[in-house]
């Protein structure tokens, strides 16, 4: 059976999807008659924990006044997708890349529900997939989309429209989040959602050339829970860190064999403020480390009763006291394992986390660069990891030193 490899993300972080509002100006005609507004509609993603592709083939877009309605309610506006544009690998989406789904004259109200219509997979065509990194025929894997989102994936939203008015929804799709192997190979859709505003804001920068073959991946963090992540660019090393709420970030930048870095502090003021953390002519840089594996069983007790996502991520501390700085160097969603005998989840999941031993790098972040990265002894190899799931109660074991850690780092949770 494929694993899934670790990514420092929450992968901030679909799955799932986020939504995000833009209210731009308002206006009527010259007669004097009221004008219907516009609404457009489109989806962005980070990177996926394990995936090469994932694919989605989207066929429209639909929004309704009424939370409520059904499927088959009157009083649906949709957006039917370009079928020539709209199965799309959302992986290709990060760095701030969006695909636009459309867009359509829209009446003057409050608008409560919005719906993702997806094609259904056919013999003839896997119109939903995923490519696991570690395949190397890079084959093209059925995601199965359940039953109950054939109606369209609901998601509750309130925003209004006035006369004349643009809005502009984004769909932020984490597929680490959002999608669940059940076991023997195959692949669920359970999407997540959140609410974002949609302005370009965010954190950018740029990383050594030197790093571009190793993996790097780049988040923002809050208390270590990842809020968004990206690849920075193959050929120039810039990332973009986009979409992000007004608040302060921890910017932690991982690569293989490489220890890591983290920009504390980084502040994005508004809506619409980028923060540039490094540049093309002064890129940052990571140090060399050796690395060592971790690995064990998550078990649930009670075994959950449907598919469920276990997390396991490895954490590190900065600082002896308050404001501590908490971050998230890897992440994993654990794998199910199956009874060969009835073809059942028995509620333990494995994982594999792989970790740099050297000290990893802290600036607290300043507007003036370029930044110095200074090393912090007291942390190398020193680490949290903690398990969790949905609806158990989260465990967490310290790690003094990963280098000598030969045995199992086991999990049990609770409700």
């Amino acid at each position: 059976m494929n694993t899934l490899k670790s990514h420092s993300k929450l992968l901030t972080g679909l799955m799932g999807f986020l939504l995000a509002v833009v209210v731009a100006g308002c206006g009527s005609d010259g007669g004097g008659s009221k004008q219907p507004g516009m609404l457009g509609v489109s989806m962005t993603d980070a990177p996926a924990c394990g995936f090469d592709e994932v694919n989605v083939t989207v066929s429209k877009v639909r929004v309704h006044q009424s939370s409520s309605a059904d499927d088959s309610a009157a009083g649906w506006t949709d957006i039917t997708v370009d079928p020539k544009n709209n199965k799309i690998n959302l992986l290709d989406l990060n760095n701030g890349a969006l695909a636009s789904l459309g867009e359509t004259p829209l009446e003057a109200g409050h608008y409560t529900q919005l719906r993702l219509m997806l094609d259904r997979n056919t013999v003839q065509s896997l119109a939903n997939s995923v490519v696991l990194s570690d395949d190397p025929q890079k084959t093209e894997i059925l995601l199965v989309t359940p039953a109950a989102i054939q109606s369209g994936i609901k998601l509750i939203n309130q925003f209004t429209v006035n006369f004349g008015q643009r809005v502009d929804l984004l769909l932020d799709f984490d597929a680490c989040k959002s999608i669940v192997q059940t076991g023997n190979g195959t692949y669920k859709l359970k999407p997540v959602i959140k609410v974002i505003p949609f302005e370009q804001n965010g954190i950018v920068g740029f990383v050594s050339s030197a790093l571009l073959n190793s993996n790097v991946m780049v988040s923002a963090q809050v208390d270590g829970e990842i809020v968004r992540a990206t690849v920075p660019n193959t050929q120039t090393g810039k990332f973009f860190l986009a979409h992000l709420v007004p608040d302060e970030y921890d910017v932690v930048i991982t690569a293989d064999d490489h220890a890591t870095a983290v920009i504390a502090a980084v502040p994005v003021a508004s809506s619409s403020s980028i923060t540039t953390v490094s540049t093309d002519a002064v890129r940052i840089t990571l140090g060399d480390s050796t690395t060592h594996s971790i690995g064990g069983t998550v078990t649930l007790i009670p075994p959950s009763a449907t598919d469920e996502t276990v997390f396991v991520a490895a954490k590190q501390t900065f600082g002896s006291l308050p404001p501590l700085t908490v971050v998230t160097v890897k992440s994993q969603v654990a794998v199910p394992q199956i009874d060969p005998q009835n073809n059942l989840p028995t509620g333990d999941y494995q994982y594999a986390l792989t970790l740099p031993i050297a000290a990893p790098s802290l600036w607290q972040y300043s507007a003036s660069l370029p930044i110095t990265l200074s090393p912090q002894a007291a942390v190398a190899g020193k680490y949290t990891v903690q398990a969790s799931a949905t609806d158990y109660q989260t465990q967490s074991l310290n790690i003094p030193n990963i280098s000598v850690v030969n045995t199992p780092q086991n999990f049990t949770l609770t409700p």
